[in-house]
């Protein structure tokens, strides 16, 4: 039970532990960013993972030089907008299979059913501006794919809210990562 404890804290609370990350994995830190990121928007059972807060403390983290702008900016760019086709493309092949069962395991029907308001709202706006809304985020994409949004039109919104996203968040946390409060709540 304690491992258990253990990891839900340290999932739930990555943006505290990167330090650990950065210094543990070097390099490889890239590649565990970038599945963390293609897992909290492409797999609609990961919503739980941090987002926006990751990124801040990346951010200040790239300013602090323990990791290169370009090349995160890039990748994890490139991972928001994988994860977001995948959810697409699981919502379009088989979303309306999950939607028609009772209960679906990990999954609440509540956030699909708010991310489906949100979508019936705003429409393909949807997913950029879900980007910045967690639990919309996770579920915008399989909400489109299961909808008529075509694949072509999901991409160009797709594109811009993953350029966007990744890009604000990180040069916040760049920007404003040496503040004292920020510091202390990231532990830098």
């Amino acid at each position: 039970m304690e491992i258990f404890k253990f990891l839900l804290d340290f999932f739930l609370n990555l943006e505290t532990h990167l330090d650990t990350i950065i210094q543990t994995y070097q390099n490889g830190t890239y590649v565990i960013l970038f599945l963390i990121i293609f897992a909290e928007t492409g797999l609609i059972v990961t919503p739980f993972l941090p987002g926006d807060s990751l990124l801040f403390a990346v951010g200040a983290f790239i300013a602090r030089g323990s990791l290169d702008l370009g090349s995160t900016l890039v990748l994890l760019i490139i991972a928001a907008i994988l994860g977001d086709t995948v959810n697409y493309s699981v919502g379009n092949f088989i979303g309306e299979k999950i939607l028609e069962k009772e209960k679906i395991p990990l999954i609440k029907k509540e956030h699909l059913q708010k991310a489906h308001r949100f979508y019936e709202v705003y429409g393909g706006k949807t997913i950029i501006i879900a980007r910045f809304i967690p639990i919309i985020r996770t579920f915008a994409p399989f909400v489109a794919g299961i909808g008529t949004m075509t694949y072509v039109k999901f991409i160009a919104y797709n594109v811009m809210g993953g350029i966007l996203w990744i890009t604000i968040f990180i040069l916040g946390g760049y920007y404003f990562g040496n503040l004292d409060f920020v510091k202390r709540i990231l532990k830098l």
